[in-house]
């Protein structure tokens, strides 16, 4: 008799955006009820465009009121200092025990760039370009402590072994960054990066440096190209591509349990043909939609094997079966912190 066939998982994540709210209880019930799902992860939107909260301080507030779920807050890189995007987003890595993500995304209107007054709108190209170059920045100041670089002796009065601090020495088109960081190496050592891989340039950013890349479409012809371009262009940059997670990212508005078990089989179905490695949902109302996905989508996907009934790790990393990356200045030898 023939092996039974393994099937990998399928990856769940939801955007729990909800225009109007400002309370922390609306989107902290939210995040519970995906983490009752065994979902992966929250995203939340943020725009500069429209009032609104930040989106980044909103999941710091989530972090001590869940205890699995990842945690990816949008990160508008183009008016934001790379260095605080870095120390920000290694910040809710710590505050979350090593749930955080975060989601690069770029700003091109005249009227967002008057709110700050430091510069004229970028157009797309230039700020894809500059996007991609805070995330190489965000990755090389994550790494500019060595995990072990805390030594905290009370005896002889040193916190950190200055030797296991180093410059990254950043030169950007738009910026430069000396480092080291503020803020130690975080749980994960790099945050997991989510990039919305949809149209041209930012999937460009997405081959070379996402964890997870989203691609919205309906159709599982396009997810499964997307997904095969994204995966060779990944290898083409050096990297593996079993360590990208490509995800379909799906409107959902659901009325009844027979519309949830209607996804299950969609989802089911996508995977089954290999178009995705899973799926972030996009609820029209998130508190109808996401309720109906854990009491009736959520249970036939775990009854068929497809979704875990728990979650066996503590680390987003660990949700998405991604790899905790090695500290490239430890491996490499890099400058340290207290040169000449």
């Amino acid at each position: 008799m023939s092996a039974p066939l393994v099937r990998s998982p399928v990856h769940l994540a939801v955007a729990i955006d909800a225009a109007g709210h400002y309370d922390a209880a609306h989107f902290t019930a939210l995040a519970r009820l995906a983490e009752r799902g065994t979902l992966d992860f929250v995203t939340l939107g943020d725009s500069f465009a429209r009032p609104g909260l930040d989106a980044l301080a909103v999941l710091a507030r989530l972090a001590p009121a869940t205890g699995r779920i990842g945690l990816v807050p949008a990160v508008n890189t183009t008016h934001t200092e790379p260095f605080h995007v870095s120390s920000a987003v290694a910040t809710l890595d710590w505050v979350s025990r090593g749930r955080a993500g975060w989601s690069p995304e770029v700003s091109t209107t005249e009227a967002e760039a008057r709110l700050f007054g430091r510069r004229s709108a970028a157009s797309a190209a230039e700020a894809w370009h500059e996007a991609r170059e805070v995330a190489d920045v965000a990755a090389k100041l994550w790494d500019s402590w060595e995990d072990d670089a805390e030594i905290r002796d009370e005896s002889t009065g040193r916190f950190i072994d200055r030797d296991k601090l180093h410059y990254v020495d950043f030169e950007g088109r738009t910026f430069s960054v000396r480092g080291p960081a503020i803020v130690p190496r975080p749980p994960q050592g790099h945050p997991v990066t989510v990039i919305d891989a949809t149209a041209a340039r930012p999937r460009a950013a997405a081959a070379r440096h996402a964890d997870v890349a989203l691609v919205r479409t309906q159709d599982p012809s396009a997810a499964r190209t997307a997904r095969e371009e994204l995966r060779d262009r990944a290898r083409a940059h050096g990297r593996n591509p079993e360590r990208l997670r490509v995800l379909g990212s799906v409107p959902v508005a659901l009325h009844t349990t027979a519309d949830a078990v209607e996804l299950a089989g969609l989802i089911g179905e996508w995977h089954a043909e290999g178009a995705v490695d899973g799926f972030h949902l996009r609820p029209a109302d998130p508190e109808r939609d996401l309720g109906l996905v854990v009491a009736a989508t959520v249970p036939v996907l775990q009854h068929r094997g497809l979704l875990r009934r728990f979650y066996p790790g503590a680390t987003l990393r660990e949700h998405l079966g991604l790899a905790r990356p090695v500290n490239q200045y430890a491996t490499a030898g890099g400058a340290r912190h207290d040169r000449a």
